[in-house]
Formats: C-alpha cells, structure tokens, sequence
C-alpha cells in the first residue's frame, strides 16, 4: 500500500479535513434514517398506501437478506446462509407481504421499476427466483416494467441463475467488486478474482443486461491509491455503464462485526482524500463522467442524462433516476416511502417473519415528513445531485419563508472563505475543490443534524 502526500494537491487540504471532516449522514433521504422512530408503524403505513393516487407509477423494492459468507466491511441487513429452506420461507413470505401491502392500497399498483437488493440476491437459487418475480407479477401490474435490477455477488453468481434472471427480463445488475488486491480483499473477508466478474459481466450482457453497475469501496485495510488504480485499471476494461465509488464507514458500534477489521490498517482521512481524488481524475480520463459525490457514468447511460438535465434524484440505493412517488418495501428491514411519510420494515428477519405471519404489515419505525421536513429535503437533495442549489426557488416552491435558513448564513459564508462554495445571490454552487465536502455543506441545512450525528460516518 502506498499513498503519495495529498498536501501536494492543496497546501491546506489538512486544515480543511479537521474543520469540515465531522460526522454527518450520506443523506440518501432527508430526514435520514436516523430520524426514524417507532411514533411510525403499520397504521401509518396503511393510510399511506390508501391514500396513494395509483394512477401514477410506483417502485417497488425487495430486500433478500442472505449472503454466502459476511464481508467484513458490510453496512447492510444480511446474514450468511447456505440452505435453501429459510430462503424459500422467506420468498412465500415476501409474496404474502405483497398482498397486505395491495389489501391496504385498495389497488393493483402499476411499477414501473423493480429492485432485488441485499444481502445477495442471486443466493436465490433460480427456480426460487422464478417463484418470486412470477409472484409479483401475479399481484403488481409489471407490464409496464422498464428496468429491472438486482445486487449480485460475482462469486456465487451461476450460468443457470443468469439464464432464469435474462428469461425473467432483467434489464441492470451491479456488481461488487470493492478492490481486486489479495492484501485487502483478505482483510475484509471478499476474497473475489477478477476473470469471476469479467465472465458475470458478459454472461450477463449475452441475455439482455444494458446496464452494468459495479461497487468499488476506497478506504479499506491496508488499500491506498495503488491499489485503487489498480483496480480500476482491470475493472474499466469491461466498460461497465456505471460504476460507483463508496467510502468505507467504519462504524463498528452499530455493525458489529466490523470489529473483526484491524483498525490499525485503515487509511487516515488524508489517504481517504487521495484514493478518492486519484479514482476521481482516472475515471473522468477514460470517459466517464462523474455523477454527484460518488457515482459515475458513461455518457450514454441515461444516468448521465438525468444529471445533465438536473433530474437526478437520491434515495436508500444512492443516486438514481426513479422518480416515482411511492416505493414500496417488501422483505425485512426495507424501506417505503410515499409522499409524507417513510416507513421501515423490522429489521430483525424474525420479527419481520412473525408480523408477516399473523398478517400484520411489518412496518415498526419511520417518520412522518412535515412542511419543514419536505422544504429541507428539497434542498439537500439539489445540492447533493446537482452540487448547486437556489435557496430563494426551493423555498418559493414550498411557500417557506427564507428567513428559515437565515441561521446557517455565518457557516456558509465560511465554506465561501475557503472556497469550497461559490455563493450568487441565493444560490449556493460547490467548487471543483469543495465538492468532497458536500455532505458537510449540506449537513449545515439540517436541523434534526445534533441529535443523531454520533451515528454517522465521516464525510472524507
């Protein structure tokens, strides 16, 4: 591992990481996840759905909470498993899930965009995969599905499970990759070869995939900008649509079994800043094009449309182009959303697996937006897609007074000194060099920020 000295790249790099590097959320929603509370339950959810207008298109999104082993590194609600009967359960479950959510809706939901997230959905061996999407096809209205997409883990993706996934029309799939070094790869418990996600890559093109994403990870144990370029220097051959570039968030109190990391061999937010910036400038060299704080895509993908248009939109899944209302969870620890309100599935899979059973909607915490809550979320959510945001429009179109982010004027005007932001009028518009720091910029817009920001990881 080694990581040539950042400070080269702006004299006073260090003194802008302690004074902005703090903990604040990623903010895939606004109020974040952190807000959520158990005030939110099933009736909540219930009224929601009866209330939705079903005459537009909705999302829909499907947890499948099974890995082959734990990756050490992982933020998300998974396990390992390796028998086939508590995944079967677990789909006849989904599927029963999916007619309480109709019941309450009082409606065939027409989707227009269907997600398999993990976890590792391609566990799913195929035919139990079939009994899925043939499931909720039979209960949603698909036929005016127009993308179809699905987590997938290289190593224990099969011939037999791409086949049954291009016949059922799978249309996206992302691949995790996160570093192709041995060194690092070891450290994490992802021990992964690059033929494997090169033959997934085109076994997945031949039945229909039009586009590839693949997640990579900067700030692992023992990775530094050699190893970074190195793998993106094996990665990009496969010419992946989009691909998309996390920082590590070692939060060992709330996702236990990052303890099993040494944390000696973690980068300092310094080395974090290099990867990040040399990723960075390799990319944009070979062609593509970077989306917001961490994604990037080729021009053709309609991803990179989306932002040139400013119709990027932001949600639990990252940056995307869906910009249905209502998206509705299904499966354990999923989230829902629809026009005011969130709603979070029970993240311990038994307690998912009981409330399902006794026919209850197994929604246990969310939060309920409020006129404030919409306004600030508008405005996070422009400046993380878009890196510039009119204060003065967002507010009109909320029919909020100005005079509500009057009090984060002295932290602007300090983003400003260093120039990290550039400020016209009420619009705030992130520099080249403030644009890793636009999670700390946006953080300054949230008033609900003090109360959880210990749960948070750093913005470098």
């Amino acid at each position: 591992m080694t990581t040539p000295d950042p400070k080269g790249l702006w004299p006073d790099l260090a003194d802008l990481i302690v004074r902005y590097d703090a903990n604040v959320p990623r903010y895939t929603s606004y109020p974040t996840a952190a807000q959520f509370t158990s005030a939110v339950g099933e009736t909540d959810w219930t009224q929601s759905l009866a209330a939705a207008d079903w005459r537009r298109p909705a999302s829909l999104y499907v947890h499948i909470p099974f890995c082959k082993r734990l990756c050490w590194y992982c933020g998300c609600n998974t396990r390992a498993m390796n028998r086939v009967d508590p995944m079967a359960s677990y789909v006849d479950l989904v599927l029963r899930e999916a007619d309480l959510a109709i019941a309450a809706a009082g409606a065939r939901p027409r989707i227009t965009a269907l997600h398999l997230g993990g976890g590792t959905p391609n566990m799913l061996p195929p035919e139990l995969l079939r009994t899925l999407i043939d499931g909720l096809s039979r209960r949603f209205d698909l036929t005016g599905l127009t993308e179809f997409a699905a987590e997938l883990d290289p190593e224990v993706l099969t011939p037999e499970w791409i086949d049954m996934a291009g016949a059922l029309g799978l249309t996206r799939a992302s691949l995790g990759v996160q570093d192709l070094s041995p060194v690092v790869q070891a450290a994490v418990n992802r021990p992964e070869r690059f033929e494997t996600i090169e033959a997934a890559a085109e076994a997945l093109r031949r039945v229909g995939v039009f586009s590839l994403n693949l997640d990579l990870m900067y700030g692992l144990p023992h990775q530094g900008v050699d190893e970074v370029l190195a793998t993106l220097d094996r990665v990009t051959t496969l010419r992946p649509e989009r691909l998309a570039l996390f920082g590590y968030a070692h939060v060992p109190w709330m996702k236990p079994h990052q303890k099993l990391i040494d944390e000696t061999a973690l980068g300092g937010p310094l080395e974090r800043f290099a990867m990040s910036r040399a990723a960075h400038e390799r990319l944009m060299d070979r062609g593509w094009r970077a989306i917001g704080l961490d994604h990037f895509a080729l021009p053709h993908d309609d991803m990179a449309a989306a932002a040139q248009a400013g119709r990027l939109r932001r949600n639990f899944q990252g940056y995307t182009t869906d910009t249905a209302e209502v998206l509705i969870g299904l499966g354990a620890s999923s989230i829902s959303r629809a026009p005011g309100l969130y709603a979070q599935n029970a993240t311990v899979e038994r307690d998912w697996r009981a409330a399902v059973a006794e026919g209850r909607l197994p929604v246990v915490r969310g939060v309920a937006l409020t006129a404030r809550d919409l306004f600030v979320a508008e405005l996070i959510e422009r400046l993380m897609c878009d890196f510039a945001v009119d204060v003065d429009a967002v507010a009109e179109r909320h029919g909020r007074p100005v005079r509500e982010v009057a009090a984060v004027r002295p932290a602007l005007d300090r983003f400003a000194a260093d120039g990290l932001i550039e400020q016209a009028g009420a619009t705030v518009r992130m520099t080249p060099r403030g644009a890793p720091f636009v999670r700390a910029v946006a953080a300054v817009f949230d008033p609900l920020l003090k109360a959880s920001e210990g749960r948070h990881a750093k913005v470098i």
